[in-house]
């Protein structure tokens, strides 16, 4: 696990100058560094890394890594779980290995298939690698989008990295804030990809690869989600053999993520998806793996007690700390810094201490990421079904004729429910209530912030189609990052099994009845994890792992808050209206909407975000 970065450029890239881009990763890679760079007649080469080591702990694991005739060059951050069985079959070819690291395999896999190698890798990554004969450089990212991986574009310069933080260091880095973006972030709470909140800069895409040659981009799938799903049959409706097939594909995922040669832990919440990940880690381990729990002092929010006998029944050695609220509140400030971007989901606080506790015992921790999205986890989801359900009564008061003049005087939610007419946008309905809100506080317009992805997954089950909607755009831009840039702050590497992609194609292949059963969420994976424990132990409302924003937004940050939004600088800024912010402020006073507390929690994380960013350089 690391953190690279690297440049192609006609102007002359000091050695010194990629050094300060690499080191702004330090945290991702406290144990090594590296550079290496070339010169050519017409342009200069550069690539760097920060090294977490986790596999081949010795200098043989070194980075950036070059082929043995010098031809190939790669710096890379992630693991390939498959590297092992890659390796011998590469052997048999003719390819010798000096060091048991899977860099060196990824290589020979190079120069064995080309850029089809990356289809044959099961694992996290994102990849750099220079091909000095073609004269080329390529990109590549994991399937799921577990590894983040950056470029940026604008004139002769070519800039990548795994955070924002070493392409904002490049020396001739154009800050320019895309405007244009700024509704998406503060409706969505994110940037999806491949898109980010500057201009000429973009985030690699889940199962893709890039080539750049001659100053000319070119993108890729090697993997495609939504492709894969449309052309799966539905084959697996009995819920013995779907319990039987997923526990095969569980348990082999899981064994692979734990193969490190550094000490590996679990996050263990108490919810179904670590439950089961923690429970089939211990069935396969031969000692007692470390589990992991924070627990808060609010008992609305507090699942410690449970996850407490959860990890006693599973057998497994188990931490947990309480978090007091000032330490919570005492990380507000950090997360501009180790998210580079507006990123407003709140959840990433308690990641982030989940994550140094974790960090304190292991260099390698398994989560449960990916349940939700696979097997219909989400309360949304549930709106999903009941909203099309219902939908033919939003169809006849769209055709009625006094509809125009009474629609304007309905509550946002109604109004949104009888206009989702288009059938290439009908999961997205949630998106016009939030738009509506978020006009109100912008001065830039806020352009669609439905998701185009929508028109190619052809299914009548909304739910379904919203579930798919969610792996290619939520899951990596948000649920992905957010525990990637937490856990990276500590120097600690996440791996998921349940995002092996083996078992999103397979899930493809489950009737849905037995993910969403008689409004039963997540009915297979409960129905797997009763094997490993009782199911008394599991039968409860999920509370989640938020923090209380409303409480916060109306006591210890309001003063935060209003001095964030002076009008001198909010007139500097040009991006907030006045009087929206305001009139803001005092919905999230007078009522419990979660939209209200969710859009105030975003300005002031873009706030913070913009005074680290903008302001102070």
């Amino acid at each position: 696990m690391c953190g690279i970065c690297g440049y192609v450029s006609k102007r002359l890239i000091q050695s010194e100058q990629l050094m300060e881009m690499n080191n702004t990763m330090y945290h991702r890679g406290p144990n090594d560094y590296g550079i290496w760079e070339q010169q050519k007649e017409e342009y200069g080469v550069g690539f760097a890394q920060r090294r977490l080591s986790i596999l081949d702990l010795t200098e043989m694991g070194h980075q950036p890594m070059t082929s043995d005739d010098g031809g190939i060059v790669i710096t890379y951050n992630g693991e390939i779980y498959n590297y092992m069985q890659l390796r011998e079959g590469l052997k048999e070819k003719g390819y010798r290995f000096r060091s048991n690291c899977d860099t060196e395999v990824i290589i020979a896999a190079y120069q064995e298939w080309g850029c089809d190698c990356f289809c044959k890798f099961n694992g996290m990554f994102a990849i750099a690698i220079y091909d000095e004969k073609k004269e080329r450089v390529i990109l590549a990212r994991d399937r799921m989008g577990k590894k983040p991986l950056y470029y940026y574009k604008k004139g002769t310069d070519f800039v990548f990295g795994s955070e924002l933080k070493p392409i904002i260091k490049y020396p001739y880095f154009c800050k320019e804030i895309n405007y244009d973006l700024i509704g998406h972030y503060m409706c969505n709470k994110y940037i999806v990809a491949p898109w980010t909140i500057f201009h000429h800069t973009y985030k690699m895409e889940p199962g893709t690869y890039l080539i750049y040659q001659k100053g000319e981009i070119r993108i890729q799938y090697y993997w495609d989600l939504i492709d894969i799903w449309s052309h799966t049959e539905k084959s697996v409706a009995d819920l013995t053999d779907a319990k039987r097939q997923l526990k095969r594909l569980l348990r082999d995922s899981v064994a692979k993520r734990l193969i490190a040669d550094v000490p590996v832990g679990m996050f263990l919440s108490g919810g179904i998806d670590s439950t089961l990940i923690t429970a089939v880690a211990q069935e396969v381990s031969d000692a007692p793996v470390d589990s992991f729990t924070i627990g808060f002092y609010d008992d609305e929010r507090n699942e410690a007690p449970y996850a407490s006998e959860i990890a006693k029944h599973i057998g497994t050695k188990h931490h947990e700390m309480y978090m007091k609220e000032e330490q919570i509140l005492s990380m507000l400030h950090q997360l501009p810094v180790y998210y580079d971007e507006p990123f407003s989901d709140s959840s990433q606080l308690p990641s982030m201490l989940v994550s140094k506790m974790a960090a304190e015992y292991v260099t390698v921790a398994l989560s449960g990421d990916g349940g939700d999205e696979l097997f219909c986890g989400y309360t949304a989801y549930d709106l999903t079904w009941i909203a099309q359900h219902v939908d033919i009564f939003g169809a006849i008061e769209n055709r009625m004729p006094w509809n125009r003049k009474i629609l304007p005087y309905l509550p946002a939610e109604l109004r949104a429910f009888i206009n989702n007419r288009k059938q290439d946008i009908k999961c997205q309905m949630s998106a016009d209530v939030i738009t509506e809100e978020t006009k109100k506080i912008l001065i830039p317009e806020v352009a669609n912030v439905k998701y185009n992805h929508e028109r190619r997954i052809h299914t009548k089950n909304l739910q379904e189609k919203r579930m798919l909607l969610d792996m290619v755009t939520y899951l990596p831009d948000e649920i992905l990052a957010k525990m990637d840039r937490a856990s990276m702050k500590y120097s600690l590497e996440v791996r998921c099994p349940l995002l092996d992609y083996r078992i999103p194609e397979w899930s493809f292949q489950v009737s849905h009845d037995l993910k969403y059963h008689h409004f039963d969420k997540k009915y297979l994976l409960k129905e797997l994890t009763y094997d490993y424990v009782p199911r008394e132990l599991m039968d409860r409302p999920k509370r989640g792992f938020g923090v209380p924003l409303q409480k916060w937004l109306r006591t210890v940050l309001k003063s935060e808050i209003l001095r964030l939004s002076e009008p001198e600088k909010l007139k500097r800024q040009g991006i907030f209206q006045l009087e929206g912010i305001k009139n803001l402020i005092k919905k999230q006073e007078k009522t419990n909407k979660i939209i209200y507390s969710s859009l105030l929690w975003s300005f002031y994380v873009f706030q913070i975000w913009y005074s680290e960013y903008i302001e102070e350089l």
